[in-house]
């Protein structure tokens, strides 16, 4: 295979489970908006995190609530978990990397906020914890998850939501995960300001 056939087999690759996503995850996606939205209009904010790839777009999502998506306005709650190296690194020292994200969350996350978590395996440790504490504060989840959801999938609540990409490559995976982050974004400033 050329270089030039890797290259339109990886747009093809994607075009296609995004495709398959605009068929069968608008609703959740929807639904995950609304979520979002209860949380920011009750004066509470949305907590995001990820590893690897994931923790990108969970930085890529705050920055889009904290500064603006496609419209001016106003500024939009929202921390992520992954973005303190000074945080991060002193946990997984003292602590285990595992508790990364769920000391933080433990801190500061209110009844009420919304924990935001990216894994592509639902498999992560650190994630599956943090999850864990977001449950017993009486945080919902909304989980964007790929593969088979992984153990994420068979410890989510009935308040929780996962918003699982079918697919098991990990780039297709984050890509629809960025693609639904603007979509959720898109909704957000729909919902709350119109047009």
């Amino acid at each position: 295979m050329s270089l030039k056939e890797r290259i339109t087999e990886n747009f093809s690759q994607a075009i296609q489970l995004q495709q398959e996503c605009m068929v069968d995850l608008p609703e959740l996606i929807e639904f995950a908006s609304q979520l979002m939205v209860a949380a920011l209009v009750n004066d509470k904010k949305i907590i995001s995190c990820g590893n690897g790839g994931s923790s990108g777009n969970a930085l890529h999502f705050s920055a889009l609530m904290l500064n603006r998506f496609q419209r001016e306005r106003p500024s939009l709650p929202a921390i992520t978990l992954n973005a303190d190296a000074l945080t991060l690194t002193s946990i997984a020292n003292d602590y285990h990397f595992d508790d990364v994200f769920a000391k933080q969350l433990r801190a500061l996350g209110q009844e009420g906020d919304v924990l935001l978590c990216y894994t592509t395996s639902g498999n992560s440790a650190n994630i599956l914890k943090t999850v864990t504490v977001a449950q017993e504060k009486n945080i919902p989840v909304i989980a964007l998850t790929g593969q088979s959801g992984g153990s994420l999938a068979n410890i989510l609540n009935e308040t929780d939501l996962e918003i699982r990409v079918p697919a098991t490559q990990v780039p297709r995976i984050q890509e629809t995960h960025l693609l639904m982050t603007h979509c959720l974004c898109d909704l957000i400033d729909h919902q709350l300001f119109g047009g």
